[in-house]
């Protein structure tokens, strides 16, 4: 079994060629049982989410005879790792030969979650941001911060980057780290005037108070919603929701754990059939992504068990090469 540190993870991956590995995942789609989502409460009164993430590829709607893969994520986030100078999502991929059970890789989960996850921003964007979006807001400087700058980059061609975050000296941090990477960024104190400025919205926050508001965001813009993975978290308020036309990852996990589209769907603001593709539907040609110009649309994303299975299988097999 290999050991894969979050180095070779980033040896062996590049935005474009994830984007598209994880477009042909969900065309062929993966068996991808919903996440096994627990609270581990602690003696000091704070609590810590455990996440176990199982897929196994399709072999049947795949048309193939291989074994296949089975992989397993296992994620704990802390949020209030911060003061103890963590980041607060920690994880491992394991995976699996998929006919034998053999394990083949043990994956540095924390570094294939940030990869996979961007990539999954940019692959929904490549279908709702307009093709000359070129200014992009990041709400939130943590550790995903700078994956989906670099990812929305690659599909899309951003020009300018607005980071904002609750601490301006994160954010400060978060926009140096990206122009030493060649990207034109810089930090804002402003989150009114910056969500009035930006093509894309790209928010990674656990916050439970809605901060993109919807009232702000201009004709054309597209929101990208990653942080809130409880019903309790949200990022968007109910005008953002009745203004954009809406999309998932995953309609199963969206719909229940997604407090973005859990909390409207209880309220009548947002009905089911509102939502109109998941990622499994846009990259199939099933239904539509963005129709003109000058609307709003909405990604929000949980997490899907089967972008780790197309990451961890892409990183493997660059390791074996």
């Amino acid at each position: 079994m290999r050991m894969i540190s979050a180095d070779d993870v980033d040896r062996s991956l590049t935005f474009p060629a994830l984007v598209e590995t994880l477009r042909e995942a969900f065309r062929k789609g993966a068996v991808q049982p919903v996440r096994h989502h627990h609270t581990i409460d602690r003696p000091d009164g704070a609590a810590s989410t455990l996440l176990l993430m199982p897929a196994w590829t399709d072999l049947h709607a795949a048309g193939t005879s291989d074994g296949g893969h089975i992989g397993v994520k296992i994620v704990t986030v802390s949020p209030d790792n911060n003061a103890v100078a963590k980041p607060a999502v920690m994880g491992l991929y394991l995976l699996l030969d998929g006919k034998t059970g053999e394990p083949q890789a043990l994956i540095d989960g924390q570094r294939l979650t940030q990869w996979r996850t961007a990539s999954a921003s940019a692959l929904a964007a490549s279908y709702l941001a307009r093709k000359d979006a070129s200014k992009l807001l990041v709400v939130g400087a943590g550790a995903l911060c700078p994956f989906l700058a670099k990812a929305h980059s690659a599909v899309r061609p951003i020009a300018e980057i607005r980071i904002w975050n609750r601490s301006r000296y994160n954010a400060d941090k978060a926009a140096d780290t990206l122009r030493q990477g060649g990207l034109n960024a810089i930090a804002v104190s402003g989150l009114d005037a910056a969500l009035a400025w930006a093509d894309i919205v790209s928010s990674a926050t656990i916050s439970t108070e809605p901060l993109v508001q919807g009232d702000r965001l201009r004709p054309g813009t597209h929101v990208d919603l990653v942080g809130g993975f409880t019903p309790a978290m949200r990022e968007a308020d109910d005008a953002a929701i009745r203004r954009a036309r809406v999309y998932v990852d995953t309609r199963a996990g969206a719909t229940k754990e997604a407090g973005d589209i859990v909390q409207p769907l209880a309220s009548g603001v947002l009905k089911p059939e509102d939502i109109v593709a998941d990622l499994h539907e846009l990259a199939r040609g099933e239904k539509p992504g963005r129709q003109g110009a000058d609307e709003i649309t909405l990604f929000k994303s949980v997490g899907a068990a089967l972008e780790d299975l197309a990451a961890g299988i892409a990183v493997f097999r660059h390791i074996s090469r």
